[in-house]
């Protein structure tokens, strides 16, 4: 259970490390600082896998996991670089593009994160960073303060440009769905090996589907012309037999985007 919990803390460090800017400062993180700490984690998995004696597969898809590190800190690079070349374009002056680069996108960033976080501690965090951010900016003191309100509006619309290059995929879920797109693919006929629970349920959905409920011009069923004789109602028969679901969590509507430059 200790290994199980030092593992499961270094995999959520893996994903708290994958942000270019610092939670705690607002500060930016540079490919390099991430690299570092993304290679500590790893390395703190396949110790624990080592001393486990973890078997050679679940071993080899930690070293799978590990070679992506390489795109990963590219891709912290190249947005750093692209959204240097968009604030460059503005021609600001140099406190102003200093304002921008250091507050107003890592502002808007976890502002856009914070509508992202699972959990209700996790999305005040953010907000609270994000808001300790932005707040300066509207003072008198700011570089951007004295700007007029149509480049205001310019400035705050590429900034929130950048902070949404940086895009985090579920890909947890996007491989399974891929996953399972893949074996439909192309297949007439699936085999045992290939019919995993979720498929073989479907397919059996599909079947009683056809044949109690899709019926000819003359309302007949298959099942009903098959056994000579009309079956139950499927409607009436699912709500005798099936445990409804509980009603799902309230969807919670996204934040209205707010401005940020007064």
């Amino acid at each position: 259970m200790a290994r199980q919990a030092e593992a499961k803390t270094a995999i959520q460090a893996i994903s708290q490390s994958y942000h270019p800017y610092d939670l705690t400062t607002g500060a930016a993180r540079s490919a390099e600082i991430v690299a570092e700490e993304l290679a500590a984690h790893f390395a703190t998995l396949e110790t624990i896998a080592d001393q486990a004696n973890l078997s050679t597969r679940c071993q080899e898809q930690i070293r799978k996991a590990k070679r992506v590190v390489v795109k990963m800190v590219a891709t912290i690079a190249f947005f750093f670089l692209t959204i240097q070349a968009k604030v460059e374009a503005l021609s600001l002056t140099v406190e102003q593009e200093q304002a921008v680069y250091t507050l107003l996108i890592p502002g808007i960033y976890w502002q856009m994160a914070a509508d992202k976080a699972p959990t209700v501690q996790g999305r005040q965090a953010l907000r609270q960073q994000s808001q300790r951010l932005l707040a300066p900016l509207n003072c008198q003191e700011s570089p951007l303060f004295m700007l007029e309100l149509e480049q205001k509006k310019l400035v705050e619309g590429v900034a929130t440009e950048c902070a949404q290059l940086f895009q985090r995929s579920s890909s947890c879920t996007e491989g399974r769905n891929g996953q399972l797109a893949l074996r439909h693919h192309s297949l007439h006929r699936l085999s045992n090996r290939k019919r995993c629970p979720e498929l073989v349920e479907g397919l059996s959905a599909l079947t009683t589907v056809h044949n109690y409920f899709i019926t000819r011009p003359d309302g007949s069923t298959p099942a009903q012309r098959f056994f000579n004789a009309e079956p139950l109602n499927l409607f009436d028969y699912l709500l005798a037999h099936i445990d409804l679901p509980g009603r799902p969590a309230k969807k919670r509507p996204p934040s209205p985007p707010q401005p940020v430059l007064i």
